[in-house]
């Protein structure tokens, strides 16, 4: 069996000993530690290195954020996975961009927090449903269709070409193509699939 060795950064007591309460007598589970600051954290980093690394956010006056560039930086082979009450888009897209391999809310389950540990372990991303709707709610927000633009995409999701739409809806092949390459670009696509499947995924077709 394979056991895989936790460390949690956060600044409140209370959070520390409720994890680790929860992770403590679980077999597939090493906890090895604790540290409630960026510096803390770092003194113990060069002496062991966990598998897996708990991040809060908000480390008082310093950022898990920042810690966790530094961290990636200097330990590459450590996954972290973020570990806060803040559910906003731009911390979690944030710590992800700085190397982060998930993120999970404090109000996450047990089962929830192992699954995100063994996940990240393995080299794969998670995301808690919390944390995944708001990140998707986030991105429906953020992609704003004209009407002849989502009339556009039902048709190509229906598998008309250029020729096809532009009869259907009365207008240029031209314009149809230029409404292709808006759709593309708006959802950052490669490709027409690309396209139609995040469309769907969003719930926009």
């Amino acid at each position: 069996m394979n056991v895989v060795s936790v460390f949690i950064v956060d600044d409140h007591y209370l959070v520390i000993e409720g994890v680790r309460s929860l992770l403590q007598n679980e077999n597939r589970i090493g906890w090895i530690g604790h540290a409630t600051s960026s510096e803390s954290c770092l003194a113990f980093l060069q002496q062991h290195q966990p598998d897996v690394i708990l991040m809060d956010i908000n480390l008082g006056k310093e950022s898990g954020i920042d810690l966790c560039k530094t961290i990636k930086g200097k330990y590459p082979a450590i996954h972290i996975l973020g570990l806060s009450t803040f559910n906003q888009q731009s911390f979690i897209q944030k710590i992800i961009e700085n190397g982060a391999s998930g993120y999970v809310l404090k109000n996450a389950t047990k089962n929830e927090l192992l699954e995100a540990i063994f996940t990240v372990n393995t080299g794969k991303s998670y995301l808690s449903s919390d944390a995944f709707r708001m990140l998707r709610e986030q991105e429906n927000k953020a992609i704003i269709l004209t009407r002849r633009e989502k009339e556009v995409l039902e048709l190509i999701a229906d598998g008309l070409t250029n020729n096809e739409i532009a009869l259907k809806l009365f207008i240029g092949v031209s314009t149809v193509d230029t409404h292709r390459k808006n759709l593309l670009a708006k959802f950052q696509a490669r490709n027409i699939a690309a396209l139609v499947k995040m469309a769907i995924q969003l719930g926009l077709i």
